[in-house]
C-alpha cells in the first residue's frame, strides 16, 4: 500500500511540473480553427494566414468572387484586320520598295558633298536621273528643248538654300526640274488605282 501511494504522489508530481512546462513556454499563435471555416468571415481567416486578397464569399463550391485576371481582348474590328487596308499595306510596302532606291540615290546627289554647285553629274548617275527621273516628268519634253547636253546640281533660282537638278540643253540654256514630280508621275503611271492615296501620305508638297 506504501509503494502505491508512492507511486501515486510521483505522478501527481510528474503531472504539475508538465502542466508548469507548458505555462512557462509562451504560445506564439492562437486560432480558433471554427473562425477559419466559418463562411461569414473568410477575409479573417485569409489575413490570419498572412495572405492579402480581395473579399470573396465560401460556398459549397469553394471561394466564389474571385477570378482570374483577364487579358486584354483584340480589337476585331480594327481597320489593322480589315482586308482592304491590310491589301493596302502590301501595295504601298510595294511602292516603296519600288522607288526607294532612285529617291535616296537623288537625296544623295543633292546634299551630299559629291558635287559642287554648277557641277555636272558623272555618266553612271546622269544615265539613271535620266531614265528614272526625268523621263517620267510632266513636261520632259519641255525641259529638255532642242536636246540634251548634260544634268547637273545647282542653287534654285529663287530659294538659294536649297539645290536641284538642272537640264543643260545643247544650245547652253539650263533649267531645273523637280525630282519629285518626276517620282509623283512615274506613281501614276505604275500604280494607278494606289497612286492618289500614295502620294498623298508620302509627299508633302505638291
Amino acid at each position: 500500500m506504501a509503494s502505491a501511494g508512492t507511486l501515486l504522489r510521483l505522478r501527481g508530481f510528474l503531472f504539475l511540473q508538465a502542466r508548469a512546462l507548458r505555462a512557462a513556454v509562451p504560445r506564439r499563435c492562437s486560432v480558433d480553427i471554427s473562425s477559419l471555416q466559418s463562411p461569414q468571415h473568410p477575409e479573417y481567416a485569409v489575413a490570419v494566414l498572412g495572405v492579402t486578397a480581395p473579399r470573396a464569399t465560401v460556398g459549397g463550391g469553394g471561394l466564389r468572387g474571385l477570378s482570374p485576371p483577364s487579358l486584354p481582348k483584340q480589337k476585331e474590328n480594327s481597320c489593322e484586320y480589315h482586308p482592304d487596308y491590310r491589301r493596302w499595306k502590301d501595295k504601298e510596302g510595294e511602292i516603296l520598295l519600288d522607288i526607294d532606291l532612285i529617291k535616296f540615290r537623288t537625296k544623295d546627289i543633292l546634299h551630299s558633298d559629291r558635287y559642287r554647285d554648277g557641277e555636272r553629274l558623272s555618266v553612271e548617275d546622269e544615265k539613271v536621273v535620266v531614265e528614272k527621273l526625268l523621263a517620267y516628268h510632266p513636261h520632259s519634253e519641255d525641259k529638255i528643248g532642242c536636246g540634251l547636253n548634260s544634268i547637273m546640281v545647282d542653287r534654285h533660282p529663287q530659294f538659294r538654300n536649297s539645290r536641284c537638278l538642272f537640264v543643260v540643253r545643247t544650245d547652253g540654256v539650263w533649267i531645273d526640274f523637280s525630282y519629285q514630280k518626276c517620282l509623283r508621275a512615274y506613281i501614276k503611271e505604275k500604280y494607278p488605282s494606289h497612286a492618289e492615296r500614295f502620294i498623298k501620305e508620302h509627299f508633302k508638297r505638291i
